[in-house]
């Protein structure tokens, strides 16, 4: 029969291996796990088995994200190897001064914008367009889902501070969680996500400029707990206004992709979106082309023209001096809108897999075609 004691230890470790899907870090190195009692069942009824009670504390009352904490908490005891354990969870909340302990904790080792120290390996992407109406966001939206999908730790900044739109594209409805002033990203369809439009009063009218606007995206890098993301997107406003210019300067090793449609009332307009990155360190990875084409009864209509995608491309090509490619043209299909505005990126399957037809491959290639370099 094993011995309670070891039985207690070795739980904890397994539960080492319990991640809380907010904060990124194991259940134990957060210290939510209070105790762990182990004590023999009753021996009439099965002489190896014992009642195991794992007390939890977690960051905050009514935790978003419990359920998903005590059933991985659940299956770690439940599967132990040695005996026969029935699990049993009993959940509160951090006291204050804990709380506050782990928030200063955490903040201490990441005291400023994770992302622009040496050697940040997250792969930063800037999606941005010359103007509006041009489906920079659902493009943003529906890639970002697609590296969720293939396995990428993913997050997304609503930069367009102005014309926010990814909590409706995602169906997000909370806000995130404060701890002690820190806060946790919403997880929706396997992206973590902040947007301003996640807060009270973001329907009123924004008309914040200069350092203001650029105070805003530091609070979503550095106020923010993003953990260590493969891969962040940011959503930028149109044009090449003063949140292109404080991407930049906050995120030096992020890459340009341009979203244009094909008439050259937005394809010009575009290459100047792009241009920005002359007077900044930013390297511009590619253009992609949506709304290229409209297919009815096997005929690709070209509804809004042909071509913008590819001069942007080669405008971009001849002033940087190295190649810009045309990475993806996109089709215009309106179930990418209905589903998308319902809160689905239209690249996922209602379960959240990436769809494995046209429009799923399309991302899927984008997405590989973004992480090759």
């Amino acid at each position: 029969m094993s011995d309670a004691r070891q039985i207690e230890a070795e739980i904890y470790e397994r539960l080492s291996k319990v991640i809380d899907p907010e904060l990124g870090r194991s259940v134990t190195d957060l210290g939510m796990i209070a105790a762990i009692e182990a004590t023999p069942a009753d021996a009439n009824v099965d002489t190896d088995a014992y009642d195991v009670t794992v007390h939890v504390e977690l960051t905050v009352p009514g935790c978003p994200l419990s359920e998903t904490i005590t059933n991985q908490i659940n299956g770690a005891v439940s599967s132990y190897p040695g005996a026969r354990l029935l699990p049993h969870i009993e959940v509160g909340s951090m006291s204050r001064d804990k709380l506050a302990d782990l928030v200063a904790d955490l903040k201490a080792e990441r005291k400023q914008n994770p992302f622009s120290k040496p050697g940040v390996k997250t792969r930063i992407f800037a999606i941005t367009s010359g103007k509006g109406g041009v489906g920079k966001s659902s493009v943003m939206a529906n890639l970002a889902a697609t590296f969720a999908a293939l396995g990428y730790d993913t997050a997304a900044i609503d930069a367009d501070i102005y014309g926010f739109s990814l909590p409706r594209l995602f169906g997000v409805h909370t806000q995130p969680t404060n701890l002690n002033g820190m806060l946790m990203p919403v997880t929706a369809w396997g992206v973590k996500l902040i947007s301003i439009g996640m807060f009270a009063g973001a329907d009123r009218a924004i008309l914040w400029r200069g350092p203001r606007l650029q105070r805003s995206l530091e609070q979503f890098l550095s106020d923010v707990w993003w953990g260590e993301p493969d891969v962040l997107l940011l959503d930028l406003a149109p044009g090449t206004g003063d949140m292109a210019i404080s991407v930049a300067q906050a995120l030096p090793n992020a890459e340009l992709v341009v979203v244009t449609t094909p008439q050259p009332s937005a394809s010009d307009i575009a290459v100047r979106s792009g241009l920005v990155a002359l007077q900044v360190p930013m390297k511009v990875r590619g253009v992609v082309e949506n709304m290229s084409y409209y297919e009815h009864k096997g005929e690709k209509l070209e509804i809004f023209g042909a071509g913008g995608g590819q001069r942007v491309a080669e405008q971009l090509t001849a002033a940087f001096g190295y190649d810009v490619p045309l990475m993806a043209q996109l089709p215009l299909e309106p179930e990418v809108r209905e589903t998308g505005e319902a809160g689905r990126p239209a690249v996922l399957t209602s379960e959240g897999a990436l769809r494995t037809d046209g429009i799923g491959q399309t991302f899927r290639g984008l997405a590989e075609r973004l992480m090759a370099l």
